[in-house]
């Protein structure tokens, strides 16, 4: 898995920031309560580059763009052919489980919540996907995060074995 990690560069990507959840975290002390935010963020190019950040302040707007900061730092590459994904993928990660199918054109983005926000951060306009167990924002992100870090184009599939692409097609 760790050879396959596709790490980007954030130099020149025109990159969009989507707010996924944000979080009151209330602390209690001896003189008091003391409420602090904390904001999930997923930024991508729509263009195949997706990543996640998580910031914590006692503002809200601090809070968004300390996870926007830390999501440029967490950038991936995920192969996108012809708006979909190329194959069906399963993931978990603690206890949300995410499951990412192809879809025909036409079909749109067929995702709840956190999963939506990275998809379509990523630029995939038709998928199939179902999110099982745990519905928590946080583990949903990272689960469909690892979804598409394990996806693998026949180019890709093609290079890593030694072949020719024709003969990934083939058999």
């Amino acid at each position: 898995m760790a050879d396959s990690i596709r790490k980007v560069k954030t130099s020149d990507l025109e990159l969009k920031d989507r707010l996924v959840s944000i979080q009151r975290v209330t602390k209690v002390t001896k003189g008091g309560r003391t409420f602090s935010f904390s904001a999930i963020v997923v930024v991508g190019n729509e263009a195949g580059i997706v990543g996640h950040g998580l910031g914590k302040a006692g503002e809200v707007t601090t809070a968004i763009a300390k996870g926007i900061e830390d999501a440029k730092k967490n950038l991936i590459k995920v192969p996108v052919i012809k708006g979909t994904v190329p194959h069906e993928q399963e993931a978990k990660y603690g206890g949300a489980r995410v499951f990412i199918k192809p879809a025909s054109e036409g079909t749109g983005v067929k995702a709840g919540g956190a999963m939506r926000a990275v998809l379509e951060s990523v630029g995939i306009k038709d998928v199939l996907a179902k999110s099982k167990g745990s519905s928590n924002p946080h583990n949903l992100v990272k689960a469909t995060i690892a979804a598409l870090l394990e996806m693998r184009d026949a180019y890709s599939v093609a290079g890593h074995r030694g072949i020719p692409v024709q003969r990934v097609f083939n058999g």
